[in-house]
């Protein structure tokens, strides 16, 4: 019976929305018409251009007076001898940058959270999201400096090796340096949600004698668990993501064999060399593993987590 009731309910809520709608749809288009056209144009158009990852792509004769080579060039990818390695850089460079990040703006921001002053805290909050406006061009022309031979991390040390030039040293100078730029931004959602924690509830755990690992897990992690699992898998689906700007920058000759990556690899064959067919095939390769990653980390949370995943 309450099965039932709540199913006529929700048709009841639809019925009234649609008349709403109906009724006032001048403002739907007016308010929505532009977003929508916008993103027509700049974001679902463009898709035709996957149509020469399967052709001859002449710049001259254009998408529709292309050769058609069907699926030469996904073939031509997977059989190369340094698919492996580009896949494995890209995975390792995504997976331990999740791993290590991820958890980052969460301490952050449940550290700012038993900050009592406001006054500091909004000094410390001042600190931690600067970094977000340095570009990413900028954030590397400091590292270059910082790690140079001449630099001050050398200075310190009191060596004279150049950090850039390594390839085991490349991974964790990516990794840390975008924690620093970007921890402290991606806390504000969880500070966010952390400020609607029941203080009513903290200061009832705290006169029980609960410590501060009791009361996180008791009162602060409930208020931000779900945008936690909804982050997660966001995140984790753009395992294959990585821009190349970043990693393109910070590389050399000598740190080729862990900074190269997919993105980078198609920026070069594609812009530097012109090779638009083979260029978009591998960058169609890379957007179909992302999205088969995920829709499985959603199943993956889902279960984990009572059902509950995007």
């Amino acid at each position: 019976m309450a099965k039932i009731e709540a199913k006529a309910e929700k048709k009841n809520e639809l019925h009234n929305t649609l008349v709403y709608v109906k009724q006032h749809w001048q403002l739907y288009v007016f308010f929505i018409g532009p977003a929508f056209l916008l993103t027509i144009i700049f974001r679902y158009l463009p898709m035709g251009g996957i149509l020469i990852a399967f052709q001859k792509y002449n710049p001259i004769q254009g998408i529709l007076g292309s050769q058609w080579v069907g699926l030469k060039y996904f073939k031509q990818f997977l059989s190369s001898p340094d698919f492996l390695q580009y896949l494995a850089n890209t995975l390792k460079l995504s997976v331990f940058g999740l791993l290590w990040g991820f958890p980052m703006p969460i301490i952050l921001a449940i550290l700012l959270n038993r900050v009592a002053s406001s006054k500091i805290k909004q000094k410390i909050q001042l600190v931690l999201y600067m970094p977000n406006f340095i570009s990413v061009i900028v954030l590397c022309g400091m590292v270059r400096i910082l790690l140079s031979v001449t630099g001050p991390l050398n200075q310190m040390m009191g060596t004279s090796i150049n950090f850039l030039t390594i390839p085991a040293a490349f991974r964790p100078i990516y990794i840390v340096s975008g924690i620093w730029q970007g921890a402290g931004w991606a806390s504000i959602m969880y500070t966010a949600a952390l400020s609607n924690a029941s203080k009513e509830l903290k200061e009832a755990a705290q006169i029980d004698g609960a410590n501060i690992w009791q009361q996180i897990k008791a009162v602060e992690w409930p208020a931000i668990k779900d945008m936690v699992v909804i982050q997660f898998i966001l995140q984790a689906g753009n395992i294959m993501s990585i821009g190349f700007e970043k990693a393109y920058a910070l590389q050399s000759d000598m740190n080729l064999a862990s900074s190269e990556i997919i993105a980078t690899y198609v920026y070069k064959k594609g812009l530097l060399n012109g090779d638009y067919g083979y260029s978009t095939a591998v960058g169609l390769f890379n957007t179909v593993i992302n999205v088969i990653l995920l829709i499985m980390v959603n199943k993956v949370v889902e279960k984990l987590n009572d059902g509950q995943g995007l």
